[in-house]
Protein backbone atom coordinates (compact mmCIF):
# COMPACT_ATOMS: atom_id res chain seq x y z
CA UNK A 1 0.00 0.00 0.00
CA UNK A 2 1.54 3.65 -0.83
CA UNK A 3 0.80 6.21 1.78
CA UNK A 4 2.20 9.58 2.16
CA UNK A 5 5.84 10.31 3.30
CA UNK A 6 4.96 14.30 3.14
CA UNK A 7 2.47 15.76 5.02
CA UNK A 8 0.83 18.79 6.74
CA UNK A 9 2.53 22.13 6.02
CA UNK A 10 4.86 20.50 4.20
CA UNK A 11 2.95 19.22 1.65
CA UNK A 12 1.08 22.25 1.59
CA UNK A 13 4.65 24.20 0.81
CA UNK A 14 5.46 21.67 -1.97
CA UNK A 15 2.43 21.63 -4.08
CA UNK A 16 2.20 26.01 -3.90
CA UNK A 17 5.90 25.80 -4.40
CA UNK A 18 5.73 23.59 -7.78
CA UNK A 19 3.38 26.29 -9.19
CA UNK A 20 5.51 29.51 -8.05
CA UNK A 21 8.42 27.43 -9.83
CA UNK A 22 7.06 27.10 -13.57
CA UNK A 23 5.78 31.03 -12.96
CA UNK A 24 9.20 32.35 -11.75
CA UNK A 25 10.79 30.59 -14.73
CA UNK A 26 8.27 31.65 -17.24
CA UNK A 27 8.96 35.11 -16.48
CA UNK A 28 12.73 34.74 -15.90
CA UNK A 29 13.12 33.03 -19.39
CA UNK A 30 10.86 36.26 -21.04
CA UNK A 31 13.08 38.66 -19.00
CA UNK A 32 16.11 37.15 -20.50
CA UNK A 33 14.94 37.30 -24.17
CA UNK A 34 13.39 40.94 -24.19
CA UNK A 35 16.79 41.96 -22.31
CA UNK A 36 18.55 40.46 -25.23
CA UNK A 37 16.30 41.62 -28.01
CA UNK A 38 15.97 38.07 -28.96
CA UNK A 39 12.56 37.31 -30.85
CA UNK A 40 10.49 34.73 -29.27
CA UNK A 41 6.81 33.89 -28.72
CA UNK A 42 5.82 31.62 -25.40
CA UNK A 43 3.87 27.90 -26.92
CA UNK A 44 2.87 25.38 -25.26
CA UNK A 45 0.80 25.22 -21.95
CA UNK A 46 1.41 28.63 -20.88
CA UNK A 47 0.11 29.68 -24.44
CA UNK A 48 -3.24 27.71 -23.63
CA UNK A 49 -3.08 29.43 -20.29
CA UNK A 50 -3.35 32.69 -21.05
CA UNK A 51 -5.60 32.15 -23.59
CA UNK A 52 -8.35 29.86 -21.40
CA UNK A 53 -7.71 32.47 -18.60
CA UNK A 54 -9.28 35.30 -20.58
CA UNK A 55 -12.64 33.44 -20.46
CA UNK A 56 -12.19 31.46 -16.88
CA UNK A 57 -9.15 31.45 -14.75
CA UNK A 58 -11.18 28.75 -12.93
CA UNK A 59 -10.26 26.64 -15.90
CA UNK A 60 -6.48 27.20 -16.48
CA UNK A 61 -4.44 24.29 -15.96
CA UNK A 62 -0.80 24.39 -14.37
CA UNK A 63 2.31 23.21 -16.83
CA UNK A 64 5.67 22.15 -16.08
CA UNK A 65 8.08 23.66 -18.51
CA UNK A 66 8.22 27.05 -20.53
CA UNK A 67 8.13 26.42 -24.50
CA UNK A 68 9.85 29.08 -26.38
CA UNK A 69 9.57 29.42 -30.51
CA UNK A 70 12.79 30.36 -31.70
CA UNK A 71 14.32 30.73 -34.99
CA UNK A 72 17.17 28.70 -35.71
CA UNK A 73 19.53 32.04 -35.96
CA UNK A 74 18.81 32.97 -32.86
CA UNK A 75 19.85 29.82 -30.47
CA UNK A 76 23.01 30.64 -30.28
CA UNK A 77 22.15 33.94 -28.74
CA UNK A 78 19.50 32.52 -26.51
CA UNK A 79 21.95 29.97 -25.28
CA UNK A 80 24.44 32.63 -24.36
CA UNK A 81 21.55 34.93 -22.93
CA UNK A 82 20.05 32.47 -20.21
CA UNK A 83 23.73 30.60 -19.74
CA UNK A 84 24.62 33.92 -18.58
CA UNK A 85 22.01 34.32 -16.49
CA UNK A 86 22.32 31.38 -14.82
CA UNK A 87 20.35 28.35 -16.95
CA UNK A 88 22.05 25.30 -17.90
CA UNK A 89 21.69 24.41 -21.53
CA UNK A 90 21.72 20.86 -22.91
CA UNK A 91 20.80 18.64 -25.73
CA UNK A 92 18.23 16.14 -25.76
CA UNK A 93 16.56 13.90 -27.82
CA UNK A 94 13.93 16.28 -28.11
CA UNK A 95 15.73 19.04 -28.36
CA UNK A 96 17.87 22.79 -26.87
CA UNK A 97 16.32 23.03 -23.18
CA UNK A 98 17.60 25.20 -20.28
CA UNK A 99 17.26 24.25 -16.55
CA UNK A 100 18.13 26.06 -13.27
CA UNK A 101 20.23 23.26 -12.13
CA UNK A 102 22.44 20.65 -13.95
CA UNK A 103 20.18 17.80 -12.26
CA UNK A 104 17.27 19.14 -13.17
CA UNK A 105 14.76 16.93 -15.03
CA UNK A 106 13.37 17.80 -18.41
CA UNK A 107 10.04 18.18 -17.12
CA UNK A 108 10.70 21.22 -15.50
CA UNK A 109 12.74 22.66 -17.92
CA UNK A 110 12.76 25.48 -20.98
CA UNK A 111 12.15 23.80 -23.95
CA UNK A 112 12.80 25.41 -27.74
CA UNK A 113 10.98 24.90 -30.17
CA UNK A 114 12.35 25.62 -33.88
CA UNK A 115 9.84 28.00 -35.85
CA UNK A 116 9.37 26.79 -39.60
CA UNK A 117 10.71 23.09 -38.61
CA UNK A 118 9.23 19.92 -38.09
CA UNK A 119 9.40 18.80 -34.53
CA UNK A 120 9.21 15.02 -35.48
CA UNK A 121 8.52 12.96 -38.72
CA UNK A 122 4.92 12.41 -39.76
CA UNK A 123 3.52 15.60 -38.55
CA UNK A 124 1.30 17.95 -40.98
CA UNK A 125 2.99 20.95 -40.69
CA UNK A 126 6.15 22.26 -39.60
CA UNK A 127 6.14 24.65 -36.65
CA UNK A 128 4.92 28.32 -37.40
CA UNK A 129 7.14 31.38 -37.64
CA UNK A 130 6.88 33.69 -34.58
CA UNK A 131 4.70 36.29 -36.80
CA UNK A 132 2.25 37.15 -36.81
CA UNK A 133 2.11 37.01 -32.59
CA UNK A 134 0.69 39.02 -29.96
CA UNK A 135 1.08 40.02 -26.77
CA UNK A 136 0.09 37.95 -23.46
CA UNK A 137 0.19 40.63 -21.24
CA UNK A 138 3.83 40.38 -20.30
CA UNK A 139 4.77 37.90 -22.99
CA UNK A 140 4.80 37.58 -26.47
CA UNK A 141 2.78 34.53 -27.97
CA UNK A 142 1.61 33.60 -31.39
CA UNK A 143 -2.10 34.47 -32.54
CA UNK A 144 -5.05 31.94 -30.90
CA UNK A 145 -5.52 29.80 -34.53
CA UNK A 146 -1.87 29.28 -34.87
CA UNK A 147 -1.83 28.21 -31.58
CA UNK A 148 -5.05 25.70 -31.68
CA UNK A 149 -2.81 24.49 -35.61
CA UNK A 150 0.29 23.65 -33.69
CA UNK A 151 -1.89 21.63 -31.16
CA UNK A 152 -3.64 19.82 -33.66
CA UNK A 153 -0.61 19.37 -34.86
CA UNK A 154 1.29 17.66 -32.38
CA UNK A 155 -1.63 15.73 -31.53
CA UNK A 156 -0.27 14.12 -28.04
CA UNK A 157 -2.24 13.69 -25.03
CA UNK A 158 -1.34 16.90 -23.54
CA UNK A 159 -2.34 18.37 -26.33
CA UNK A 160 -6.12 16.90 -26.64
CA UNK A 161 -6.42 17.40 -23.37
CA UNK A 162 -5.28 21.45 -24.10
CA UNK A 163 -7.81 21.79 -26.56
CA UNK A 164 -10.45 19.96 -24.69
CA UNK A 165 -9.46 22.91 -22.01
CA UNK A 166 -10.23 25.70 -25.17
CA UNK A 167 -13.45 23.54 -26.07
CA UNK A 168 -14.95 23.99 -22.52
CA UNK A 169 -14.57 27.59 -21.98
CA UNK A 170 -16.12 28.32 -25.64
CA UNK A 171 -13.06 29.37 -27.63
CA UNK A 172 -13.67 26.73 -29.92
CA UNK A 173 -16.49 24.72 -31.55
CA UNK A 174 -17.47 23.04 -34.67
CA UNK A 175 -17.22 26.51 -36.50
CA UNK A 176 -13.24 25.80 -36.39
CA UNK A 177 -13.82 22.68 -38.45
CA UNK A 178 -13.67 24.56 -41.83
CA UNK A 179 -10.60 26.36 -40.52
CA UNK A 180 -8.15 23.88 -40.94
CA UNK A 181 -6.95 21.00 -43.63
CA UNK A 182 -8.95 17.72 -43.39
CA UNK A 183 -6.12 16.03 -41.16
CA UNK A 184 -6.27 18.50 -38.49
CA UNK A 185 -9.62 19.17 -38.65
CA UNK A 186 -10.58 15.35 -38.32
CA UNK A 187 -8.26 15.73 -35.22
CA UNK A 188 -10.38 18.24 -33.96
CA UNK A 189 -13.89 16.75 -34.66
CA UNK A 190 -12.73 13.45 -33.00
CA UNK A 191 -12.24 16.23 -29.52
CA UNK A 192 -15.51 17.88 -30.60
CA UNK A 193 -17.34 14.61 -30.95
CA UNK A 194 -15.63 13.24 -27.46
CA UNK A 195 -15.24 16.09 -25.59
CA UNK A 196 -14.70 14.17 -22.46
CA UNK A 197 -12.24 11.89 -24.54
Amino acid sequence: MVEFTITGEALWDRMERAVERVNERLRKTVRILEDAKIPYAIVGGHAVRAWVAQVDEGAVRTTKDVDVLLRRENLPDMIQAMTQNGFCHRETAGGDIFTERPDESAREAVHVVIAKEMVKPGEFDPNPDLEPQTRANEFNTVLFETLVRMKLNSFRDKDRVHIRDMIDVGLIDRSWLDRFPSVLSDRLKIILDDPLG
